[in-house]
C-alpha cells in the first residue's frame, strides 16, 4: 500500500481532552501530518544541569516529609543537605 492511499483519521478538535489528544498521538504518526506542524526557531542556553541519584527509600520518606514542611522541592531539601555536609 503506498503512503498516498493511506486512510489519514482526523486531528482531535478543539473540544478534545488532553486525554483523547494523547491517546490519537499514541495511536498515530505525526509524519501523516504534516500540515498540522510547523517548523520554528528555537535556541536555549542550558543554565543547570541536573543529576539523578539512588537513595534508600526510607531516606527519601525523610527527604519528602522535610520537604513538605518547608513547603519546597525534595530537589532543594537534597541540594541544602548535601552542601551543608560536603561542601561549607
Amino acid at each position: 500500500m503506498s503512503h498516498k492511499s493511506k486512510k489519514i483519521d482526523p486531528l482531535p478538535d478543539d473540544s478534545a481532552s488532553l486525554e483523547e489528544i494523547a491517546e490519537f498521538w499514541s495511536t498515530h504518526d505525526t509524519t501523516d501530518y504534516p500540515h498540522a506542524f510547523r517548523t520554528v526557531d528555537a535556541t536555549f542556553d542550558v543554565q543547570r544541569r541536573h543529576y539523578e541519584i539512588e537513595v534508600h527509600e526510607d531516606v527519601f520518606h525523610i527527604l519528602k516529609k522535610k520537604s513538605e514542611a518547608l513547603h519546597v522541592p525534595v530537589e532543594k531539601v537534597v541540594d541544602k543537605v548535601l552542601r551543608r555536609e560536603l561542601v561549607y
